[in-house]
């Protein structure tokens, strides 16, 4: 099936192409990723905790920054307290690698439902597109993600994280993948 649209212009035509080639290189990268941490849950599980932590610590240097440029004394208090409270949560994150994977384990859940969610509005939004349904598949598999983690805790902590978030990473890929190869099949005219 070939969806013909009207607008001919080649900056249509231009757009259409770019849009494409973006959704296949997201896809393959999606897909990569994904592999990697099915094939290693537990290490993703802790490069993944690694990663937040040291997200903590950047976001703790820009609050002593805000500190240290406070024009109220007010605001110099809230910015270094925000401050000392990214640090030790990013602290504990990045050098404590064993501990607080349950609770992160929990975030990830709610996070794979939101995503899946976000993706099911997306798949409506796009079927007009063929190959929509692919990105409502997608949207399905991180919703029952999400759900798995729940129903497993606390003992699947120590690989849901890395293998759910590989699952998902193979699922989104395949996605938008699956969506680039439909564009192609879109007529400009």
């Amino acid at each position: 099936m070939t969806l013909i649209v009207n607008d001919g212009t080649p900056e249509m035509r231009g757009l259409l192409e770019k849009g494409r080639k973006r959704l296949r290189t997201v896809g393959i990268v999606l897909l990569l990723l994904g592999i990697l941490a099915v094939a290693f849950p537990f290490a993703t599980t802790i490069a993944f905790k690694t990663v937040i932590g040291w997200l903590f610590i950047i976001g703790a240097v820009g609050h002593f920054y805000g500190a240290w440029n406070a024009d109220t004394p007010t605001r110099r208090w809230i910015d270094v307290v925000q401050g000392v409270l990214f640090a030790l949560v990013g602290g504990w994150l990045a050098f404590f690698p064993l501990t607080g994977i349950v609770t992160l384990t929990v975030l990830l859940a709610i996070a794979f439902i939101l995503q899946g969610l976000l993706e099911l509005v997306m798949a409506f939004r796009l079927s007009q597109f063929p190959g929509w349904k692919w990105m409502l598949f997608s949207g399905g598999i991180a919703v029952l993600a999400g759900i798995l983690i729940f129903a497993e805790l606390p003992s699947s902590a120590t690989w849901a994280i890395g293998l759910l978030l590989g699952i998902n990473l193979l699922s989104s890929g395949f996605s938008y993948l699956m969506v680039s190869m439909a564009m192609g099949k879109v007529s400009i005219r």
